[in-house]
């Protein structure tokens, strides 16, 4: 299996599609930017959803779960809508001066 930063991204986007309506896509900040797979380090999204609550976290995990056991990687996801992103105002910055945005399809934009 290609166990890629952008084939674990397409994967999440995959899953994330089937189970929510309203999932928008997902950023990629911090060591993984260079693509390449880094062993013992976490790969570091964001995901944007149009609404984000206790339950759709609850629903989320489990697919994360899913995902690093079958693709051997470790995933660190803060799902959020746009608004509380922006509210979040370091980690906001940091991900807009860095970061890599995929769409709802998985796919670099």
């Amino acid at each position: 299996m290609d166990n890629s930063v952008d084939s674990v991204i397409f994967r999440l986007a995959k899953d994330f599609n089937k189970n929510f309506d309203d999932f928008q896509g997902i950023y990629l900040f911090g060591i993984f930017l260079d693509g390449e797979m880094h062993p013992d380090e976490d790969i570091e999204l964001v995901a944007i959803f149009e609404t984000e609550d206790k339950s759709k976290r609850e629903q989320i995990w489990p697919i994360i779960g899913k995902i690093e056991t079958e693709m051997n990687v470790c995933i660190d996801l803060y799902p959020y809508t746009k608004e509380e992103f922006k509210n979040d105002e370091d980690l906001y910055d940091e991900v807009m001066d860095e970061g890599i945005f995929y769409n709802k399809l998985g796919m670099k934009e």
